[in-house]
């Protein structure tokens, strides 16, 4: 008898565990949002890899930043212990399927090279006359051919979302009107060795938080219309210090700090970010793209 009830405990122990495993009884998870991204690479007629025609291993460095920068993941330079930095749980994949349904590295290539006179830089709809993936389900970014002397000047541009949100009318303007995405100057995508404050390939984070709907902290460049987030201390302008007692947030991805600066999307940010990705027309849609 002992042992028929030994037995059945340890059957039902097994069961209660097998039932936590499977998700049955466990805690739910946070939501994680899975963003399909197309990168959209420009470049000048160069070998794969060299010059403007950046190499698969930049791109992915530069997802990989990304991820870890939004994740706040341990170990990586995106991570932070500050009490209002958090985990954003917005993770970027480049696309597996592309709008016609066929496999997919997430990656297209337009050579520019007999046209490069003509190229019309900081223009969403001349890029996407060149390529563009439907926005409803899948995050475009062009990198931009720029000359070399144009680093560190010029950096990324990204279009807003359409919301309620107060300041978004700051941002810029996209779809339905305009083609909507991030344009980033080549020089400045992903991880390099080049001699610049924006090296490690935070300006795509920093033009995504726009994408997503956050403004820089100065917003309107006054102490009391600046970016609509309660826990990131007013700034009235980009170089000078907070209008509170609090410090300035500089290592904030939403300012002008150089990449090797920049570690933290606070609490207020990401609820910012998660209203636009649950409410946002060309946003919302982005959860239940085909290219995941």
């Amino acid at each position: 008898m002992m042992r028929s009830t030994s037995i059945a405990l340890i059957l039902i122990a097994v069961f209660v565990l097998s039932c936590s495993d499977s998700g049955v009884n466990s805690v739910d998870e946070p939501e994680i949002f899975r963003i399909s991204v197309v990168v959209h690479v420009v470049h000048l007629g160069e070998e794969l890899g060299s010059g403007t025609n950046l190499s698969e291993e930049r791109i992915m460095g530069q997802i990989k930043t990304l991820n870890d920068d939004f994740r706040r993941k341990a170990g990586s330079r995106g991570f932070n212990t500050h009490p209002d930095g958090g985990d954003a749980r917005i993770e970027f994949v480049l696309a597996k399927t592309s709008p016609e349904g066929n496999p997919t590295n997430g990656i297209v290539r337009i050579n520019a090279e007999s046209f490069r006179d003509s190229i019309q830089f900081t223009n969403f709809d001349y890029y996407a006359s060149l390529s563009y993936w439907n926005p409803e389900h899948y995050l475009n970014i062009w990198t931009e051919p720029y000359p070399e002397l144009s680093r560190g000047l010029v950096l990324g541009v990204a279009t807003g979302p359409q919301s309620d949100l107060p300041g978004t009318d700051l941002l810029g303007v996209g779809e339905p009107n305009h083609a909507e995405g991030v344009l980033i100057n080549s020089i400045h995508f992903g991880s390099s060795d080049i001699e610049s404050d924006f090296n490690l390939g935070r300006t795509l984070t920093h033009e995504i938080g726009h994408y997503l709907g956050l403004l820089h902290l100065w917003g309107e460049y006054d102490c009391t219309n600046n970016d609509y987030v309660d826990d990131t201390p007013a700034m009235g302008h980009p170089y000078q210090g907070s209008c509170e007692e609090r410090p300035a947030m500089s290592a904030n991805y939403m300012t002008w700090s150089p990449d090797s600066s920049m570690n933290i999307f606070t609490k207020g940010q990401i609820e910012r970010m998660h209203f636009v990705l649950e409410n946002s027309p060309y946003r919302s849609t982005l959860l239940n793209s085909p290219g995941l």
